[in-house]
């Protein structure tokens, strides 16, 4: 018996929706030629319509064709051709393969809960719903909203030394957001620099982007000049605080040149990556390289993900004046990307003090989780095998391996164990082997870390004694 679903639709009688259906079945191939339609009463009773609705939606399919009376027999599917394909048939879908579940992730730095002020930021939206009612319902300004504009400008006084007005600074849904609009921005017909080694995602989204790509390799001091002159790029987009995944921070005498090859040429510009620089765990900040451009080459971006979350989806860009103009001039049709109550939100947190605390807070976690992780390595079979390679700030550092093994099959290895592993040659071009591990703690279970540098002893005793056999 044919079951269908009956709706009148806008214009549409039940029978013209019955006649659809039996239709698309046939050229579909669901009923095939020669195939007996029910009698008018069964259906009619199957569908709970009258039999004048049927009577009519068959008579409808005749006049067309796709069926016929037969006196005495009924009514019969008629011969039309090759049926069609489904029209909304969905294509098969492949079953994904569950994960392994692993012992644990030293690549990412997940195992533990991020460390989120729940009840503060529940608060803080509470009274930004309560006090602004309404106007959190209106549209911002295409920069964001000069709230949140405004706190960060003190909070980078306060923070960074950083003096810039809330004129300046633009919000976006994101680094990655950011970097397709500075992009729109300064020009795709241009060549950009990256750091390499570098975070991948930087490169993709520049690729993305259509603009040329430079790989600039690092010395101990950051990206090097020399490279960057060779290269042609005239864009350099540079992590001098705290590089990812080296950990290097740019001295003052290699912030200089960058500034010198910058000013050596009208329309270059460094795009200066800080997304971490809040997190240092001794001593002050770094000064950023923006605080040193008497020029206006540089723009200063930063984000809130590392600090408070990533789903938070809030970053932002300090122009210099020039470049302000150019954008409300060029890109000023857009709408800022950020919902407005979330940006109010993120304001009051900052100028009631919440941030700051906070931060205070996670720089003590992170501080602590490291002390203990060195301490737990110091303990372990890796002692005497493995070298500590950091700086006070971020969240992660180098972990080298006295290892003969290349980094693919040492990861490959790990990965059979259960542990999740990555490499400072994952984020080379060239890929050559570094034996140096990214140790991401941010998240890290230190519970599990014992049994972690365990299994990574075994490896590394066995690659040794695979190599010294061979």
């Amino acid at each position: 018996m044919l079951t269908y679903t009956l709706e009148k639709g806008r214009g549409k009688s039940l029978y013209a929706a019955l006649y659809e259906h039996i239709r698309k079945d046939i050229f579909i191939g669901a009923l095939a030629a020669g195939t007996r339609l029910p009698s008018k009463r069964a259906l009619a009773a199957n569908l709970g319509v009258s039999v004048v609705t049927v009577e009519n939606a068959y008579a409808q399919l005749i006049a067309e064709g796709y069926a016929e009376a037969r006196e005495r027999s009924g009514v019969y599917v008629c011969q039309i051709g090759m049926p069609l394909p489904p029209q909304d048939a969905a294509p098969p879908v492949a079953s994904e393969e569950q994960p392994k579940e692993s012992l644990l992730d030293l690549s990412s730095g997940g195992g533990e809960d991020v460390p989120f002020p729940f009840s503060v930021w529940a608060k803080t939206m509470r009274g930004v719903i309560s006090e602004l009612g309404k106007d959190i319902l209106k549209p911002v300004d295409f920069r964001g909203a000069w709230e949140l504009r405004q706190a960060i400008a003190a909070h980078l006084y306060q923070s960074r030394g950083l003096r810039v007005s809330p004129e300046q600074i633009v919000v976006g849904a994101g680094n990655e957001y950011l970097y397709g609009l500075l992009v729109q921005l300064l020009g795709r017909g241009r060549c950009y620099a990256v750091e390499d080694p570098g975070y991948p995602k930087i490169t993709g989204i520049y690729t993305a982007n259509d603009v040329t790509v430079a790989h600039i390799p690092l010395d101990e001091e950051g990206m090097s000049v020399q490279a960057l002159r060779e290269s042609g790029a005239e864009i350099a987009h540079i992590s001098p605080a705290h590089h990812f995944p080296t950990g290097i921070v740019m001295p003052v005498r290699r912030r200089n040149a960058l500034l010198a090859w910058a000013y050596a040429q009208p329309e270059r510009y460094i795009l200066e990556d800080d997304y971490d620089s809040e997190l240092r765990h001794t001593g002050k900040p770094v000064p950023p390289l923006f605080s040193l451009d008497t020029r206006e080459r540089v723009l200063y971006l930063s984000t809130f993900s590392q600090t408070i979350a990533p789903s938070l989806r809030i970053a932002y860009v300090c122009l210099p004046p020039h470049l302000l103009a150019r954008l409300r001039e060029r890109l000023s049709f857009y709408t800022c990307a950020v919902p407005t109550f979330e940006q109010y939100t993120l304001a009051r947190f900052i100028d009631a003090g919440d941030y700051e605390r906070h931060l205070n807070r996670l720089r003590k976690r992170y501080r602590d989780k490291r002390a203990l992780i060195l301490s737990q390595i110091e303990e372990s079979p890796l002692h005497g095998r493995c070298s500590v390679v950091e700086e006070n700030a971020g969240t992660h550092f180098l972990l080298h391996l006295q290892t003969s093994q290349s980094d693919a099959a040492l990861k490959l290895a790990a990965a059979e164990r259960g542990l999740s592993v990555r490499f400072l040659s994952d984020y080379q071009t060239r890929r050559e082997d570094t034996g140096s591990m990214i140790f991401n703690y941010a998240c890290l279970d230190t519970s599990r870390v014992p049994e972690a540098l365990q299994t990574l002893a075994a490896l590394t005793e066995q690659t040794h004694a695979d190599s010294t056999s061979s």
